[in-house]
């Protein structure tokens, strides 16, 4: 059996169009409820990616961020009605590396269609059950937190040295997401948080220290530190945690950039220091997160401070206001409430 689906892709940059797909009734059929937009989705739909990347994958139906409710499930492992979050990335059997990780995995909303569509397709393993009574507008992100929480169990994983002082760098979306997730997965470790944007700082309420990048105290070092800046600032986060951080230490990088950064390798090697790169997730941390949220309810009044913006979708109109008004937006998140 099949059904009539309408997908809803980026066909240029700033231009949407419809199309009529078909879809087979196997695996799990959910219909989206809440969508989340990302940087990486406005980096397409600004054109701001490079012409020869953007003229191979586009026309692509964007965003990796969002929840549903289940129609249909073939396997009887889900009923109508649940609510999910859905997986973006779909392995396809690379054993050598984790999927996130794996040149042979597909990830929606990067060269393969993303959920802004009437219904969605996926495979059992690729949707996690979530509460009814979770907040859908965070719910809706809970692929951005699962990001942060792989990088850091793989830190947990790594370090060596003591993680008694830990310092996250970027005061944006991630930064905050990141912080949080410390604090509540270390609740015993000081977490120091290290910003440009005062405004953006003061909703750090529960990080232990907050410094402006520009005022840090001399004598001030860290176990470990977690950069989650990108772009071009980038290289000023890495640089500044590379002077901080006492030695054999890790330094987990989060921010992505169109080009490359130069890293001071001379004091890298001085202090023996760890370089892990994080991207995208897998099942696991998509578990781990849920799990986390049922124990610390509390994580949502904090979390809700990233809900900037709240667009309703009922048209391509609708849609590309929602990605033209997450472009004035300096910080927090623009969730879709899909309509369609």
């Amino acid at each position: 059996m099949e059904m009539i689906n309408i997908v809803y892709r980026l066909k240029s940059p700033k231009f949407f169009e419809e199309s009529i797909d078909e879809i087979e009734l196997d695996g799990v059929v959910v219909r989206p409820t809440h969508l989340s937009i990302c940087q990486a989705d406005q980096r397409y739909y600004q054109g701001s990616r490079p012409v020869e990347i953007l003229e191979k994958k586009l026309p692509m139906a964007l965003i990796h961020e969002g929840i549903g409710e289940v129609v249909y499930d073939s396997e009887n492992n889900f009923q109508s009605g649940d609510k999910v979050v859905m997986i973006p990335n779909t392995p396809a059997g690379d054993d050598v590396c984790k999927a996130n990780y794996s040149y042979s995995s597909k990830f929606r909303g990067s060269g393969f269609d993303g959920f802004t569509s009437d219904l969605i397709k996926l495979e059992s393993d690729r949707v996690v059950k979530i509460p009814q009574n979770f907040n859908p507008y965070v719910s809706s992100f809970i692929e951005l937190l699962s990001v942060a929480y792989q990088g850091i169990v793989r830190f947990e994983e790594l370090a060596i040295t003591p993680k008694c002082v830990l310092g996250v760098w970027g005061d944006g979306n991630l930064g905050f997401i990141t912080t949080l997730l410390l604090k509540v997965m270390f609740p015993d470790f000081k977490v120091i948080i290290f910003g440009k944007h005062l405004e953006n700082l003061n909703l750090f309420s529960f990080a232990d220290e907050i410094y402006r990048i520009n005022d840090v105290p001399k004598d001030l070092t860290v176990d470990h530190a977690f950069e989650c800046v990108g772009s071009s600032a980038s290289q000023t986060a890495i640089d500044q945690i590379i002077d901080l951080i006492n030695p054999q230490g890790t330094v987990n990088l989060f921010g992505v950039s169109e080009y490359p950064v130069p890293i001071n390798t001379r004091m890298l090697l001085e202090k023996g220091l760890t370089i892990q790169g994080n991207s995208r997730s897998e099942r696991e941390d998509f578990i781990g997160v849920v799990s986390l949220l049922e124990k610390n309810p509390h994580m949502f009044d904090y979390l809700e401070k990233l809900v900037t913006n709240v667009c309703e979708i009922n048209s391509l109109n609708d849609l590309k206001e929602a990605f033209d008004t997450d472009h004035m937006s300096k910080f927090g998140k623009t969730i879709l409430k899909w309509n369609k």
